[in-house]
C-alpha cells in the first residue's frame, strides 16, 4: 500500500490542465465493444480504473494501438468469449465498477454477456437493479450465480420497448442505451440519467451510426440499427479535477489557471463554488483562481445558513461533495452539506476534524462545516484515503495544513486522478510518495 507524504502551507502557483474525464471514459471504452471496426478515442487519462479497463478489454480479444498520449485505437473485431469463464475475468472485472457496462454493449451485438459482480467505493449502496430491469424490459434474460457472485444475460429475442428507470442511474442509463443501439424496433428510455458524459456516449454512438434522439434530456428514443462502425471521439476534461482545483485554490490561497474546462459542459459546478465566496475568471474557456486570503460563504436572502447538496445532473454533482465540504473549512461563515445520494460518503469528516477542522457529523447524509475563517490553521496527521473523492479533500486539507501528512492507500487516489502528486508539485506543492 503506497502512502503519500505532504508538506502542507505551501501557495501554488501556476497552470493545470485538467486530465480527461474517467466517468465517461468508463462508458467509451465500454462501447467499443459494439462495433468490429476502428474506433479512435482521444484524451483518455492514464489513471488505475481506466487502465484496468483497457487491459481487461485486450484480454478479452479488443486490438489496441496507441497513437500518441492519451490516443488509442480500438478494434472488436473478435471478442473471445471462452475468456469470460476464466478466474482471470473474474478477478479483473470484479474490481472495477466500471465493467458493468461491458453487458450492455455485448447483449446490443453478440446477445449474450456476463460479468461478475464489480467493485468500486465503498460509498454506500450501489445497487444494480436498475441495469437488469432495464435489460429484461428488452425482452433479455439474466441470472445471478450468488456463489460464484456471477451475472449472464442472455438477449436473443431482444425488441424495442419503453424503459422506465426507476433510478436516475449514469451507468444504468448506458448500459441499457447500449444495449438498445443494435436492438430491432425503438425504444424509449424515460428518466434517463443527462450527465456530460451520457451526451458524449450518445454523441459517440450517433456517429457510429446509432438513431439517438433526445440526448440531453431525460427521454431518450433509440431507433434500433443492424450495425455499428467505427468512429474517433474525444473526451471531455474531467469535470471533478476542474472541482477539485478550484477547492485547492482557495484552501491554500493560491493563484492557479485551469486551462482547457470546456466551461458551458460545467453546469452548475462554478456556480456552487462562488457560493462558498471564491472567486474566479473566465479567460475563454480557462478558469482563473486568483490567490484569496479569505473567502465568505453565502447565505439565503433571509439570512439562513446556506445548504448544498448533490442531485441527478444538472444538479451538483455527488463526486464534488467531498470537495465542496473541505473547501467550506477555511471560509466565513457556516455550510449545511447534504450527501442525498450515497450514505457512507461523509464518514471521512473525523480525520477532518482530528486535523483542526470544525464540523458537525449529523448523521450518515449531513455535516455542518463552521468555517476557521483563517483564524487558525489544519495540523497535519497521518490518515487514510476510503475512497476516490474523499482521498483528493484529504490532500487538499493536507496541502493547506501546517506540517506534515502521510495519506495511505493512495491506490484510491491513483483509480481517479492521473499523476496527482508531479502535477501538484510541478506548480509548487511538496508530495512525496512513499
Amino acid at each position: 500500500m503506497s502512502s503519500f507524504k505532504i508538506t502542507g502551507g505551501k501557495k501554488l502557483k501556476g497552470e493545470l490542465t485538467p486530465q480527461g474525464a474517467k466517468n465517461e471514459a468508463l462508458q467509451i471504452l465500454c462501447a467499443v465493444l459494439l462495433t468490429k471496426e476502428a474506433v479512435i478515442i482521444n484524451n483518455i487519462p492514464s489513471i488505475r480504473d481506466v487502465n484496468k479497463l483497457m487491459e481487461l478489454l485486450e484480454d478479452m480479444g479488443v486490438k489496441r494501438t496507441k497513437l500518441g498520449e492519451g490516443s488509442y485505437k480500438f478494434e472488436a473485431s473478435e471478442v473471445h468469449f471462452d475468456y469470460f469463464e476464466t478466474d482471470s475475468y473474474k478477478e479483473k472485472a470484479s474490481s472495477l465498477r466500471g465493467s458493468i457496462m461491458l453487458l450492455g454493449p455485448m447483449l446490443g451485438r453478440f446477445a449474450k454477456g456476463k460479468a461478475p459482480r464489480p467493485g468500486g467505493d465503498k460509498i454506500g449502496r450501489r445497487p444494480l437493479d436498475t441495469h437488469f430491469v432495464g435489460f429484461t424490459k428488452l425482452g433479455a434474460t439474466f441470472e445471478y450465480e450468488a456463489g460464484d457472485a456471477f451475472y449472464t444475460v442472455e438477449g436473443s429475442k431482444m425488441e424495442g420497448a419503453y424503459v422506465w428507470m426507476d433510478e436516475i442511474s449514469v451507468t444504468g442509463t448506458a448500459n441499457v442505451l447500449m444495449a438498445a443501439v443494435m436492438t430491432k424496433g425503438t425504444t424509449t428510455i424515460y428518466n434517463a440519467a443527462c450527465e456530460p458524459y451520457l451526451q458524449q456516449l450518445c454523441k459517440m454512438l450517433n456517429s457510429m451510426g446509432a438513431k439517438i434522439s433526445g440526448v440531453g434530456s431525460n427521454l431518450l428514443t433509440i431507433e434500433g440499427v443492424e450495425e455499428l462502425g467505427g468512429c474517433e471521439h474525444t473526451m471531455l476534461p474531467d469535470m471533478i479535477e476542474i472541482g477539485s482545483f478550484i477547492g485547492l485554490a482557495a484552501m491554500t490561497k493560491s493563484e492557479i489557471t485551469i486551462k482547457n474546462c470546456k466551461i458551458k459542459e460545467l453546469g452548475i459546478i462554478p456556480d456552487t463554488f462562488r457560493k462558498l465566496g471564491i472567486q474566479m475568471e473566465f479567460r475563454g474557456d480557462d478558469i482563473h483562481i486568483p490567490a484569496q486570503e479569505n473567502y465568505e460563504i453565502n447565505t439565503l436572502i433571509d439570512g439562513s445558513i446556506l445548504t448544498i447538496y448533490d442531485a441527478p445532473w444538472p444538479g451538483f454533482t455527488p463526486d464534488l461533495i467531498s470537495i465542496i465540504l473541505v473547501t467550506a473549512i477555511q471560509a466565513k461563515g457556516t455550510l449545511l452539506v447534504h450527501q442525498k445520494m450515497f450514505e457512507s460518503r461523509l464518514f471521512f469528516v473525523d480525520k477532518l476534524i482530528d486535523m483542526g477542522a470544525q464540523i458537525i457529523l449529523c448523521d450518515p447524509h449531513r455535516a455542518t462545516v463552521v468555517g476557521l475563517n483563517r483564524h487558525h490553521n489544519l495540523r497535519g496527521i497521518r490518515m487514510t484515503s476510503p475512497d476516490i473523492r474523499a482521498g483528493v479533500a484529504l490532500l487538499i486539507a493536507a496541502l493547506s495544513a501546517d506540517g506534515s501528512s502521510i495519506i495511505d492507500n493512495i491506490e484510491q487516489i491513483d483509480r481517479g486522478y492521473q499523476f496527482i502528486d508531479e502535477r501538484l508539485n510541478a506548480i509548487g506543492a511538496n508530495i512525496v510518495r512513499l
